[in-house]
């Protein structure tokens, strides 16, 4: 028995989460989890585990759990069917029941601590707690820091990063020439201060808000709710804080000084989708979208997929399917049906509000007169004696304000019960609303409404959202987030790559009062981010995917990014903020809309060149060129992009008429800004630094070729400037240098963060 002990001492101890829980999460919670329980057996909690045979705590040989997994062959083999468990895997089983079998709860589910800052080897380098715990793992792993990235690299990826728009040539300069000790700290707060700060922060939430101007399903009709998404871009500009922002999109509505913006507000649970097919079952589309909204809600908040538990208690996280019904509850008691998009709001503007009034007035005033039960006396007779009925009626039914969908209580809440099996017909055991019983309850006094559930989200005693909010934003900057899975904290997502870092900034969230562009500044601020993205062999080795942060960030921009990049480096970007969504250029085709004969009319006057944010967005047909760069459809939640690399993304920004058009309008502003170097001009404004010898020897050579072809083929070039007139230009110059910005604008490097 000494022997035994001394060799449990000296084994390395076998954790519960890190070692021991995927393997039962991948090999036996499916059927020995709290839903099914088969055999009786529920492993999830060390009081099931024990009750029987199946794990003796501190012993192995005796534990059925290890008879049953190494067994070659029979019906009581685990699992029964699939992979065996492998030898480390059994071994590791084996080393923990011997230690006593000891479990712990779910990373996630605890709520995060302040940790300590350990001791580095470079204290002068961290510029906060971020760095300080990024630091300690490189030391760990052996690994040292990158460089400062140069100020050109850096101004670039923080105006990416925090406007998604490439900074200007002029910009770039006083930079450079800032030589005060804050300089970028400046800059910093000038981007956080731009218009164009909220436009790009609210691009990525409108996936995880499932935005479109369409219904989505077959018919896929247009709506109007574009009021929803210019509420959450001036929410960002405003800097309101995530818990305010929390409240006013789930229950807006009933907070108690709501007022049009409140209401503007809950669009965010309107984005669900509508059935407007003949035929269909209101109550089952109605229901359709409440499911919809508890889904959304839990993963963009909570990083949990509940979806698990509408039809069953979750196989592998601690979910039951009252739980999820509680939820439900919440979400039950709006007056939205399953088919028409009601109801809205109308937002008049105060000149549409006084025309309305003059136009009642007077048609009121002149049925009354027709009628003989009034006269008319004044300007009111004047106008009511040169306008006819009909005029006015007609008049009046112009006005057309904005209107956009909002939520919206019952005078009585609906009864709710479990669904079983998912079935809204098949209803089973009555439930009232609540919150999951794994989490802290509501606190006293708040109520189990849309309204209660945002303070519940966001009080500090709940264990995820501060988490999943600093995950996400993590992963804007760094290109994945300290959670790979950020749409899944549960036992089937990855692990945090740095759990006391994960904490710590989930901490200092709270601990700032979810203030958006402290949190911001404190991420692009650190020495973290300011790293050169330049890798050395020995990163590479050890750290090829940058998940220990060894080097600054570098990855492909987002599909509405790098229109929008090329729109704004070639002069054509129109900054108008807000209002209805826009049509730019798409090939003919991409819509198809049997029911309504509804066609894509290409926007003017500027709007077809607005940023890729208000193009009009249409679930069954996205806009083509977005779709290409991994953009979602936006039928369902969408917390993260793929990133992929096809042929056809180089073939859109080759040939795409906004591309086209975009190397149009470049090499015209090449000509006319750059003086005696229109080449290095026009590389500046892509990539914010000067062509190497290289490079410019490689460029010149295109640009001559090409300018021998056009001065001998003058009408196809005429043809290129056809969407651009600029008779100060020669013809073919301008053809040339539209070749070599046509090149320009597909570098890697045009379309990449560095």
């Amino acid at each position: 028995m000494l022997l035994v002990s001394l060799l449990l001492a000296a084994a390395p101890e076998v954790r519960f989460n890190r070692d021991v829980r995927p393997i039962l999460a991948g090999k036996c919670f499916k059927c020995h989890g709290s839903d099914l329980k088969k055999g009786g057996l529920d492993l999830q909690t060390f009081a099931t585990a024990t009750q029987g045979k199946a794990i003796v705590p501190g012993s192995a040989r005796t534990s059925l759990l290890l008879e049953r997994v190494t067994m070659h062959d029979g019906p009581e083999r685990m699992p029964p069917k699939g992979d065996r468990l492998t030898k480390q895997q059994v071994e590791t089983l084996r080393a923990w029941i011997d230690q006593g079998a000891k479990y712990e709860e779910h990373w996630a589910y605890v709520k995060p601590t302040r940790p300590t800052l350990p001791t580095v080897s470079n204290p002068a380098w961290p510029r906060s707690g971020l760095d300080t715990l990024v630091l300690a793992r490189l030391d760990a792993e052996k690994l040292g820091v990158n460089a400062v990235a140069d100020k050109t690299a850096l101004i670039r990826r923080v105006t990416f990063d925090l406007t998604g728009l490439p900074p200007t040539v002029s910009e770039v300069d006083a930079f450079l020439n800032d030589i005060r000790p804050d300089a970028y700290e400046r800059v910093v707060d000038r981007l956080l201060s731009s218009v164009a700060y909220g436009e790009h922060q609210a691009r990525p939430w409108l996936d995880v808000a499932r935005y479109a101007d369409t219904n989505g399903y077959e018919k896929d009709d247009r709506r109007s709710i574009w009021p929803y998404r210019d509420w959450v871009i001036r929410a960002f500009n405003a800097n309101m804080t995530f818990d305010r922002f929390t409240q006013e999109q789930l229950g807006g509505d009933l907070l108690p000084d709501a007022g049009d913006d409140q209401r503007i507000a809950t669009g965010f649970h309107r984005n669900t989708m509508v059935n407007t097919e003949g035929g269909t079952d209101d109550e089952e589309f109605r229901v359709a979208a409440v499911v919809d909204r508890v889904n959304t809600t839990m993963e963009v908040w909570m990083g949990t997929t509940m979806a698990c538990a509408q039809c069953h208690n979750h196989k592998y996280d601690p979910f039951s399917i009252k739980d999820y019904y509680s939820l439900y509850a919440i979400f039950n008691n709006t007056t939205d049906p399953g088919r028409a998009n009601t109801p809205t709001l109308e937002l008049m503007t105060p000149q549409e509000k006084l025309k309305r009034l003059l136009l009642q007035g007077s048609i009121e005033a002149l049925r009354r007169t027709r009628t003989g039960t009034g006269a008319l006396a004044g300007p009111l007779a004047a106008e009511g004696l040169n306008k006819s009925l009909p005029k006015l009626t007609a008049e009046l039914s112009a006005i057309r304000p904005a209107s956009t969908l909002v939520m919206q209580e019952l005078p009585r809440p609906r009864d709710t019960h479990v669904l079983i099996r998912g079935n809204h017909k098949a209803k089973g055991e009555k439930l009232t609303a609540g919150t999951p019983a794994k989490f802290p309850p509501l606190k006293a006094g708040v109520p189990a409404t849309r309204l209660g559930l945002a303070q519940w989200l966001t009080d500090e005693e709940n264990p995820l959202t501060a988490r999943v909010l600093v995950n996400r934003l993590w992963a804007r900057y760094f290109g994945r987030g300290l959670v790979e899975t950020s749409e899944e904290f549960g036992t089937q997502g990855e692990p945090p790559t740095h759990p006391e870092l994960l904490d710590w900034l989930a901490t200092e969230m709270i601990r700032i009062g979810w203030d958006m562009k402290a949190f911001h500044r404190l991420i692009v601020t650190s020495a973290t981010y300011r790293q050169s993205s330049r890798v050395t062999a020995e990163a590479w080795a050890l750290d090829p995917f940058n998940r220990l942060f060894s080097r600054g960030p570098r990855f492909r921009l987002d599909a509405e990014v790098i229109r929008d990049n090329a729109l704004a480096i070639s002069g054509l970007l129109d900054r108008k903020i807000g209002g209805p969504s826009v049509f730019p250029y798409q090939p003919d085709g991409v819509w198809f809309q049997p029911y309504s004969g509804d066609r894509w009319a290409v926007s003017s006057n500027g709007d077809q060149h607005r940023r890729g944010l208000y193009t009009f967005w249409r679930r069954t047909a996205p806009y083509a060129a977005f779709m290409a760069f991994d953009a979602p459809s936006r039928e369902v939640c969408t917390e993260r992009r793929p990133r992929s690399n096809t042929p056809l993304q180089a073939l859109a920004t080759l040939n795409d008429p906004v591309f086209v058009e975009a190397s149009v309008a470049l090499a015209a502003r090449m000509l006319r800004e750059g003086g005696k170097d229109p080449l290095a001009y026009g590389f500046r404004l892509c990539v914010a630094r000067a062509p190497s010898t290289a490079e410019r020897n490689l460029i010149e050579g295109l640009y001559r070729d090409s300018l021998a072809k056009y001065r001998a083929d003058k009408p196809k070039a005429s043809e290129l400037t056809a969407s651009i007139r600029d008779g100060s230009l020669d013809v073919s110059s301008w053809a040339a240098w539209t070749v070599v910005a046509n090149i320009l604008l597909n570098l890697d490097e045009t379309i990449t963060k560095g």
